[in-house]
C-alpha cells in the first residue's frame, strides 16, 4: 500500500446559487460560525475545531463540490504527494504553492479519478477555537465526507494507490453488491466513503458532535425548526456512530454524528456487512427504514464541476 502522508480531512467547499439562503442555515440553524466573508464567499469554522474553516460556501450559477480537503504532516509531504500524483498521469490543476485561504498554508489541487477537485495543504495556520460545553449541540468538527461515485470500484482504487487511504468496512446487498466502502487515513473509522450511485456527487457531509446528548438535543432542535429529516436517529453497525440526516436548503445531505469508532489499526480486519439486515443500518431501530426515498435524497444533483476547478 502507498505511504500514508494524509494526515486528516480539513474541509469541504461547496457552491450554490442562493449564498445567502445557505449561509443563513449553517449558521443559525446547523451550528457553525461565520469566520470570513467575501461578496458570495464565506468560510466557516467549527467551534471546537481547530481548522481554519471546515465548510466554504460560494455564490454560483451552479451547484456543486467545489472541493474536499486533506491536510498532511509537512511542506514536504505536499511536494512528495504532488510529484507522485504528476508521475502516474494524474491532471494537477497547480504546482505547490502558498494558498490564499485563510490561515495560508502550503498546497495543491488535482482532479481524481471522476474529475472532483481534491485539494492537499499543510502549515494552515490553527485557529483559536474552544471546547465544546456540555449540553451545546454545535458541530465540533467535520467528522466525515461521503461521495457518490459513478465508478466506485476505481474511486476506492484511486484514493486508495495514490493517497494511502486504507479500507475499514464495505457495505453490501445481496441483490445490488458492494454499494459503499469506508476509507480512513488516521485511526478514526473512516474520513471519507464512496457510495455507488447514478452520478458523480455529495452523498453527505458528517460533522461531529460533543456526545450522545448533544447529538440528540442537536437533532431535536432542527425537527423543531422544521428542516426536513432524511433518515435517523440511529446508530450506524460500520463504524459505530449515531446518525441523523438532514437536507441543506439546496438539496445537500448533511448528517450530525458522534462517538465514531476509533480503531487499533495495527489489529484491524475490515467487515462486509450485508445492510439488508437492519442492524447493520441501524443498530437502535429507532431510525425510519433505509428505502426508496432516502436513498434517492442521497444520491443529491449531478456534480457540474467535474475535471472544471473552482474559480477560488
Amino acid at each position: 500500500m502507498t505511504e500514508r502522508l494524509i494526515t486528516h480531512l480539513r474541509h469541504v467547499d461547496l457552491a450554490v446559487p442562493d449564498h445567502a439562503k445557505q449561509l443563513d442555515f449553517y449558521t443559525n440553524t446547523w451550528g457553525l460560525k461565520a469566520e470570513h466573508t467575501d461578496s458570495g464567499l464565506t468560510f466557516l469554522a467549527a467551534e471546537g475545531s481547530p481548522e481554519q474553516y471546515i465548510v466554504r460556501l460560494r455564490q454560483s450559477a451552479d451547484k456543486r463540490v467545489d472541493l474536499v480537503s486533506f491536510g498532511t504532516a509537512t511542506a514536504a509531504d505536499v511536494d512528495t504527494l504532488a510529484g507522485r500524483l504528476a508521475a502516474d498521469g494524474v491532471q494537477l490543476i497547480g504546482e505547490p504553492d502558498t494558498l490564499q485561504t485563510p490561515g495560508g498554508g502550503y498546497g495543491f489541487r488535482f482532479f481524481d479519478n471522476e474529475g472532483r477537485t481534491v485539494e492537499i495543504s499543510s502549515d494552515v495556520a490553527v485557529r483559536q477555537h474552544r471546547t465544546i460545553e456540555e449540553g451545546e449541540s454545535i458541530p465540533v468538527r467535520l467528522s466525515h465526507v461521503v461521495l457518490n461515485s459513478a465508478d466506485p470500484e476505481g474511486t476506492v482504487a484511486f484514493y486508495g494507490k495514490h493517497l494511502g487511504f486504507a479500507l475499514s468496512d464495505t457495505l453490501m446487498h445481496p441483490r445490488m453488491g458492494n454499494m459503499m466502502w469506508f476509507l480512513r487515513t488516521n485511526a478514526w473509522h473512516h474520513s471519507m466513503a464512496v457510495a455507488r450511485g447514478p452520478h458523480p456527487s455529495l452523498h453527505h457531509a458528517s460533522f461531529e458532535l460533543r456526545g450522545i446528548d448533544e447529538y440528540m438535543r442537536g437533532t431535536g432542535r432542527l425537527l423543531r425548526q422544521g428542516v426536513e429529516k432524511i433518515w435517523g436517529p440511529g446508530r450506524h453497525r460500520a463504524g459505530n456512530n449515531t446518525f441523523s440526516y438532514f437536507l441543506d436548503p439546496h438539496g445537500n445531505t448533511v448528517e450530525y454524528t458522534t462517538e465514531l469508532e476509533v480503531l487499533d489499526e495495527d489489529s484491524w480486519h475490515p467487515h462486509v456487512y450485508d445492510f439488508s439486515d437492519p442492524e447493520v443500518s441501524d443498530q437502535w431501530g429507532t431510525a425510519n427504514a433505509m428505502n426508496e426515498f432516502v436513498a434517492q435524497r442521497s444520491f443529491n444533483d449531478p456534480d457540474k464541476g467535474l475535471f472544471v476547478a473552482p474559480p477560488v
